[in-house]
């Protein structure tokens, strides 16, 4: 399912508009993202969890060369399912 799949989705299921749909789909991922980026966790009770995963420093190989390498720490969006979700699953 792709962006325009999802609005078409969520209008039919909440009897709004595609319009009315989308800009609520891109409020949503508006807010979650600039929460992400606060260090806060958004949950969706029965949905799951967004969080921000970090990974520390760490060495690894150039795959051309061999030679080794530093790859630095990083921070990444991270999704944990809640129960409903796997349940419905």
């Amino acid at each position: 399912m792709n962006k325009s799949e999802l609005i078409e989705a969520i209008a039919k299921e909440a009897d709004i508009s595609k319009a009315a749909a989308g800009k609520a789909l891109d409020g949503m991922t508006n807010a979650i993202t600039a929460a992400l980026k606060q260090g806060d966790t958004v949950t969706l009770v029965g949905f799951g969890t967004f969080y921000v995963g970090e990974r520390a420093e760490r060495k690894g190989r150039n795959p051309k060369t061999g030679a080794e390498l530093t790859i630095p720490a990083a921070k990444s969006p991270k999704f944990r399912a809640g129960k409903a979700l796997k349940d419905a699953l």
